[in-house]
């Protein structure tokens, strides 16, 4: 293929921007730091001078579409700044289980894969359908799109690792089921309610099919010093792609000593045929 080629492809395919809204309104992660956007000086004149729109921007680092990256949980990995840019890019599935999940739903390999065509190495995004919940949507429900959102089954985190994913995304609050991080001690009546349906539908209460010192965390603690990490709250036009293949990027803020990092995510998918 030609440059002329490539780039009259490239013209021609469909993007589609993945990426949650960022604004003061858009919650962070439980206990973190929201944004908070000042002017500092104004096109038409403030304190410190004229000529420009000029702003201090103050937020922590898992605010809306982010990227976790491997030192968010991982002392001895690498920042965000030096992955290298093919890292975040590549051929990748959004895969849809939104008709197959509810409030602390499981969701597993299988799933997954009768759904769509996942492969190895792979970037797998999971469309649980819990952006609907997000900050900027009709049904937005904080509590809801944080603290009950579908997570991983107990063989999730194995799978991914065998697939060699490149990294994976989530539309909702984390890559972790809520009840396998420090949520489910501060919502202990929510977990009496996700215990309760898990009994209902395994025959098992949490401790038991998840034991603390395997679970917590299990998709930041094990998979990270692995390379394996993951994008939190996905939105934008997720449903555009259900089911389907495509390239996908994450373009991520070049921080050296940052450990997460805002993103904006893309994909793009073939031109259709003339």
């Amino acid at each position: 293929m030609t440059n002329e080629e490539f780039i009259k492809l490239l013209t021609e395919s469909k993007m589609y921007d993945l990426t949650q809204p960022l604004s003061i309104h858009t919650p962070p992660w439980p206990s973190y730091m929201p944004l908070g956007i000042q002017y500092f000086k104004r096109i038409a004149g403030a304190h410190m001078g004229q000529g420009a729109n000029g702003q201090i921007i103050t937020s922590s680092n898992h605010v809306g579409t982010h990227m976790d990256g491997e030192i968010h949980f991982f002392s001895s990995g690498r920042p965000i700044g030096k992955v290298p840019l093919n890292e975040w890019v590549g051929p990748g599935v959004v895969v849809d289980i939104s008709d197959e999940v509810e409030d602390y739903s499981l969701y597993t390999p299988e799933m997954l894969m009768k759904k769509a065509d996942i492969r190895k190495g792979d970037i797998l995004i999971i469309n649980t359908g819990y952006h609907r919940y997000a900050w900027d949507q009709p049904e937005s429900d904080e509590l809801r799109y944080m603290v009950k959102h579908p997570g991983p089954s107990p063989e999730f985190a194995d799978w991914a690792l065998d697939m060699k994913l490149k990294w994976i995304g989530v539309d909702c609050g984390s890559a972790d089921h809520p009840m396998n991080t420090i949520l489910r001690d501060w919502h202990p009546g929510l977990f009496k309610e996700a215990n309760k349906k898990l009994k209902e539908k395994y025959g098992k209460d949490w401790d038991e099919m998840f034991p603390k010192e395997k679970f917590y965390q299990i998709m930041h603690l094990k998979l990270f010093p692995k390379g394996l990490v993951h994008a939190e709250n996905i939105g934008g036009d997720i449903d555009k792609l259900n089911n389907k293949r495509a390239y996908i990027g994450a373009f991520i803020v070049k921080g050296i000593e940052m450990s997460s990092a805002w993103c904006r995510i893309v994909a793009w998918e073939a031109p259709e045929e003339k």
